[in-house]
């Protein structure tokens, strides 16, 4: 085990039980082999599964892995072209058995954050679905909630506007300027501190992966 594999077992195995007093199941995979493995465990035959605008969740490989499967219905906005589709698919999201998401960021006592532009990950995130599978590679990890916003804000917003191609002051310069632009995809800001009903679970991953 490499020093950082090491570390990140170490942080990974507080983390959960920091999370566990917020109520979440908690899970450490090393590698993405094993969160792919994973999620699929905690998903049920029968179940409804979708998921937001996560690169976390796409480059894993976690949609062709549950659309193998077979025995689910997968609601995958990448295979519509048609924009009232995606539409479909967002308002979907709220009567799913599972919701998937990554994190822009978590902080190492549990909290997690992500901004939105449009708001259905974040509205997904908290209300809805029965389950929420968190998929968060330990490269977003933050010391504060502090540190994790100014991570979700000066880290992850300006790559996924350069992601879209969103005409952004981020987008320019690649620095957050707290700006109202039009185009902003800081509109939203949630922060997840405890789970009510034990809706959510995280597996963190010992990888980096997403923004």
């Amino acid at each position: 085990m490499t020093p950082t594999e090491l570390r990140n077992k170490r942080l990974a195995e507080r983390m959960i039980q920091n999370l566990k007093r917020r109520n979440m199941e908690a899970y450490y995979c090393a590698t993405a082999t094993e969160a792919v493995e994973k999620v699929s465990q905690l998903i049920e035959d029968g179940s409804t599964v979708t998921w937001g605008g996560s690169m976390t969740i796409r480059d894993m490989g976690i949609p062709q892995a549950l659309r193998n499967r077979g025995t689910l219905e997968v609601l995958d906005r990448d295979l519509v072209t048609d924009r009232e589709e995606v539409v479909k698919i967002y308002e979907r999201a709220f009567t799913a058995d599972v919701y998937l998401s990554s994190a822009n960021a978590i902080s190492e006592d549990g909290v997690i954050v992500n901004i939105d532009g449009n708001g259905n990950r974040v509205a997904a995130i908290t209300w809805g679905p029965k389950t929420v599978i968190f998929v968060i590679g330990m490269n977003k990890v933050a010391q504060t909630v502090e540190a994790a916003i100014a991570r979700a804000r000066s880290t992850a917003s300006p790559i996924n506007a350069a992601r879209f191609d969103i005409k952004t002051p981020c987008q320019t310069d690649g620095i957050c300027h707290n700006c109202n632009s039009p185009e902003s995809i800081c509109n939203y800001i949630h922060f997840l501190r405890n789970s009510p009903r034990g809706k959510h679970k995280v597996i963190l991953v010992g990888e980096s992966f997403g923004y």
